[in-house]
Formats: structure tokens, sequence, C-alpha cells
């Protein structure tokens, strides 16, 4: 069966857009922020809300990385100024795509579900938080990079965030 451009153009947008989910996932659960940092584009914004604080239009967030130097910053924070200062906790990222919308110029708006689970040092997992990723975006022949990852937490972590949502 023949399909068209637009279909292939969309399969393919799909395909690089979950590996890139995917990546995002290892690479925040495996503590792996050289590979996280790789995962955004050179202009970049990075944001982590909560969704009252959306809800209300209120600019107050979590994480709040508004260019690439912010993000390198925020990876210094967790390797260098963090280290061996907060207790360290694992966690277990699950995202699903939910839709997908292209913006032109092979850039596309994608939003998935984002759930979270941690294990703290007690080894007793929970829910460290549940919401939804509003993301850009842009590709090139063979990846897919974030412009802007937008997540939005529809609970109060029970913990500090100290790693990437």
């Amino acid at each position: 069966m023949l399909t068209s451009s637009i279909e292939d153009r969309r399969a393919r947008a799909a395909y690089l857009v979950d590996e890139l989910l995917g990546a995002y996932a290892r690479a925040v659960d495996e503590r792996d922020f050289t590979a996280w940092l790789a995962l955004f584009a050179p202009e970049c914004a990075y944001e982590v809300r909560a969704m009252e604080n959306v809800r209300e239009g209120l600019p107050l967030a979590y994480m709040m990385d508004d260019c690439r130097e912010r993000l390198t910053d925020r990876v210094k924070m967790i390797q260098e100024v963090w280290a061996g200062t907060v207790e360290p906790y694992d966690t277990r990222h699950v995202q699903q795509r939910t839709a997908m919308r292209e913006l032109g110029e092979d850039r596309w708006a994608v939003r998935s579900n984002v759930l979270v689970a941690y294990t703290g040092s007690s080894g007793e997992p929970g829910i460290l938080v549940s919401g939804y990723s509003e993301d850009v975006v842009v590709l090139d022949d063979e990846t897919a990079l974030f412009q802007q990852k937008f997540v939005v937490v529809d609970n109060t972590p029970p913990r500090y965030l100290v790693y990437p949502v």
C-alpha cells in the first residue's frame, strides 16, 4: 500500500519523538545528565511548574531554565554542588505521547503524559510526580531535540526535586 509523503513525514517524526522521549527517561533515570543535556537544542528552555500555578497564570516554577546555559548550570549543580549534600533517589519515568502537531520547518508540538516513580534510601517506592509535558521538538535527518520542554505537575512532590522531571 502506498502512503503519502505527509503520512511518511508524520510517521518519521513520531518515531524520532518517541526515541527522544525514551532517551530522556533513560538519561534522567540513569542520572546521566551529560546525555540529558545533549537532548536539548542549542536554543532551548526547560520548566517544571505546578498545575495550580499554571491555572492561576502565575510564573512560579519548581525549575525554570530559559536558556542552554541555565541547563548547563543545573547539571553542574547536580554533579558538583549538591553531590554528597542531598539524599539521592532513584527515578523511573513513564512518558506516553498523547498528541503531536506539526508547527512547520521540522518543528513539532508534542504533548505527553508523565509519571515519575521514585525510591529513596529506605527502599520504599512512591510517586514523585504525575502530570504532562508540552514540548516543542526540532528534527533533523536522524535525530530529535527539545527546543522547549514544559512539564506541568498535578501534585505537590512528596520530597524535594533535585533531578529533572
